[in-house]
């Protein structure tokens, strides 16, 4: 990996969808020992699936994996610590009775 390219790579993947009263989610899982890091991308290929409610479904489909540059990594950990504090609320109030 360079310091100013990404490393680009086609794989496979599993996708199981869910869309019931008890679950609604979809997860992907790729072939291999991927592992996946801040800032890497993942474009799943194929059209895009509408799952009827009460329906369940397992499939296969191909995906292309963008590993993060090393200053990409550093700033996607960075905005995401920054980020994560806008969600802090701090209020100071005195009421008096």
């Amino acid at each position: 990996m360079g310091l100013f390219t990404r490393d680009r790579f086609d794989t496979e993947c599993t996708i199981e969808i869910e869309h019931t009263f008890e679950n609604l989610h979809a997860h992907v899982e790729l072939d291999g020992d991927v592992e996946l890091g801040p800032g890497d991308q993942v474009k799943v290929h194929g059209a895009a699936v509408k799952l009827p409610f009460g329906e369940r479904l397992t499939l296969r489909r191909p995906v292309t994996v963008w590993k993060a540059t090393p200053f990409e990594r550093l700033w996607t950990k960075l905005k995401a610590q920054l980020e994560l504090t806008e969600l802090y609320e701090i209020t100071f109030s005195s009421e008096k009775p």
